[in-house]
């Protein structure tokens, strides 16, 4: 384990679910089903998608809460509930106005999905922050501060600064535990 390197443990690029900007959200969700079938990695499955530019550079990350997140109307109403949390009222208070509002408005999840379909996943993707990027020589230990101390579900592996991979938050951690088990083995 020490000498693991996030080459070790990184998915390739080309492993992993790609768009290129100005696809639809459609378009994102239906690579990353496909990258989903196509994986073998191991038993954890993709939970981005990443969007490449026109000389297929990445330019950001649409994960599947960023997905969900379109479905959520574009409604004023909904942003000024959200605000309440400043002024000190719960979280459940906030729940409930926004649950009301949803009913009264009335849109059917159906419409909800017909209307996300055609939205662009530049609307609603992640542009990589400079933490989120780590060489593909940095060692595993390195790697998992980063992964912490960001609070970070992957980060994107360089090489020669051309984005090459993804360290997943979930490979390493498959990672460390079985380190764990080898030592707990080799203990008792």
């Amino acid at each position: 384990m020490d000498n693991y390197k996030v080459k070790d443990l990184m998915v390739p690029i080309s492993e992993y679910a790609t768009v290129p900007k100005g696809s639809t959200l459609f378009q994102a969700i239906a690579a990353l089903e496909k990258a989903q079938e196509e994986f073998t990695g191991n038993q954890y499955q993709h939970r981005a998608i990443l969007i490449l530019d026109n000389k297929q550079q990445v330019i950001g990350k649409l994960s599947q809460t960023d997905a969900l997140r379109a479905l959520e109307p574009k409604d004023v109403d909904l942003k000024e509930i959200n605000k309440l949390s400043q002024y000190g009222f719960s979280a459940q208070l906030i729940r409930q106005l926004q649950t009301s509002k949803r009913l009264k408005k009335g849109t059917p999840l159906t419409e909800l999905c017909a209307n996300a379909v055609r939205l662009k996943v530049e609307d609603f993707m992640q542009a990589p922050t400079e933490g989120e990027y780590v060489d593909h020589e940095t060692s595993l230990d390195i790697a998992i501060q980063q992964l912490v101390l960001g609070n970070h579900l992957a980060l994107l592996v360089t090489r020669n600064q051309k984005i090459v991979g993804i360290l997943r938050l979930t490979d390493v951690f498959a990672a460390v535990f079985h380190a764990m088990q080898e030592c707990h083995n080799v203990t008792n």
